[in-house]
Parts: structure tokens; C-alpha cells; sequence
């Protein structure tokens, strides 16, 4: 069982290591083609908002493990450094970070800040650059998938066998606080560290309530009540 988290756009800016992704070497190829893309189009563009004023080429910035380089909400309520280490190396195997810039990552493939907006284009769809060959990976691993991104993320990969997560307070469904709550969940499946999604529903997650669980095409959603 895997889990599958979106990137954030908030990320730290320092590092002290050397680029180096170790993760997926059948990925590399096209890592390297869009890290070609990406550089020679910062060099060119003006648009800070989407693409940062960093003009350093990417693998000669500092860097640091993928789970301590992205710092949005999500990352922020995992919180991964406080975390044991059996929980810290579960997610080392398990967990699978989505980049918009380097396709898929584990946890410890080291990279250095960058900005990429997501939905943002560096001269090319990024997106479908990266598609069949990720597909094609995450396939191959024939496992089931704990999938707490945002649906955008779809657009690189769709699972066939995934369990997702809907959160519901008040009646209402959760939107933008929905990355604190994956966070979570990300953060107590950790420490539980279960191998198959039965196991994953017994774990009672805190202010989180599984409500009841619906089933359309082999995609399990759960919805919870927040309390």
C-alpha cells in the first residue's frame, strides 16, 4: 500500500546537500528533459508569480529531503520531524510526493527550492509530459493507494485501486482546510504504520470521523465528519 500526497507551493528555502533523486530511476530521463525545459525558460520569463526571480539552474542550488523542502499546510500538520523513526521510515517506503516539476518523489530525494504554480507551464504541459511514464511506474508497483491529493493531481496520474478521503463539517464539504486533514491522516497512518487499507480504516484519526464509505469504479471514497 502506498500513500500519494500533492507538493506545496510553500516551500523552505535553504538546503546544505547536493541535488540527488534516487527514487524512480526510470523517471530520470524525463527529469532531466524538464529540468533542461524549466532552466533555459527561467532564464527568459518575467512572470515572478508563477515562476519565481531564481535564476540559478536547478541542480546547482542547495538542497535538502522533499518531505522538509515543502512546507504548505499539509506538510505543516504531517509534521515529519517530530515524528519516530519507524514512522519516519515508513513514510521513507511508502509515501510518494507528486512535483509539478519532477514528476513523482520519495521522501528523502533531495531538491532544491523552486517555483512552479501549479497548473503553470514552463514553456510545455508539464502535466502531460509526465503522465504515461508515471502511469506506467505506478502501475508496475501493483498496489493500492491511500490518494490525499488534490484532484489536479489526476492529471498526472489516476489510479485504478485508491481509497480517497472526503471531509465534511457542518454539512458542508471541507475545501481549503482539506490539506490540514490530509495532513493529519498522512501524519496517524505513520505512526500506525498499517499494510492494507482494511487496516487503515481501523485507525481512529483525531477530530476525524468515518462516516461511511462509497464505492464507483474500483475508487473508494470515505467521508468523514470533522468534528
Amino acid at each position: 500500500m502506498k500513500i500519494l500526497l500533492a507538493p506545496s507551493e510553500r516551500k523552505s528555502l535553504r538546503g546544505d546537500k547536493s541535488f540527488n533523486i534516487s527514487s524512480f530511476k526510470e523517471l530520470n530521463p524525463l527529469r532531466e528533459e524538464a529540468i533542461k525545459k524549466y532552466d533555459e525558460f527561467i532564464q527568459k520569463t518575467d512572470d515572478i508569480k508563477n515562476f519565481g526571480d531564481i535564476k540559478t539552474p536547478i541542480k546547482e542550488r542547495p538542497a535538502k529531503e522533499a518531505i522538509l523542502r515543502y512546507t504548505g499546510v499539509a506538510f505543516e500538520y504531517l509534521d515529519y520531524p517530530t515524528l519516530p523513526n519507524e514512522a519516519k521510515e515508513y513514510l521513507n517506503e511508502n509515501l510518494i510526493i507528486f512535483s509539478n516539476l519532477f514528476g513523482i518523489l520519495k521522501p528523502t530525494d533531495l531538491i532544491p527550492y523552486y517555483t512552479l504554480k501549479q497548473g503553470s507551464k514552463p514553456g510545455f504541459d508539464i502535466y502531460k509530459f509526465y503522465k504515461k511514464k508515471v502511469t506506467e511506474i505506478l502501475d508496475s508497483l501493483n498496489e493500492d493507494f491511500i490518494d490525499l491529493r488534490a484532484k489536479f493531481y489526476e492529471k498526472i496520474y489516476k489510479p485504478k485501486n485508491a481509497v480517497t478521503f472526503k471531509f465534511i463539517k457542518n454539512g458542508k464539504v471541507v475545501s481549503h482546510f482539506a490539506k490540514a486533514y490530509r495532513g493529519t491522516l498522512t501524519r496517524h497512518i505513520a505512526l500506525h504504520r498499517p499494510k492494507t487499507i482494511e487496516e487503515v480504516l481501523k485507525i481512529e484519526f483525531p477530530g476525524i470521523e468515518i462516516m461511511e464509505i462509497q464505492e464507483k469504479k474500483g475508487i473508494k471514497e470515505i467521508v468523514c465528519e470533522i468534528k
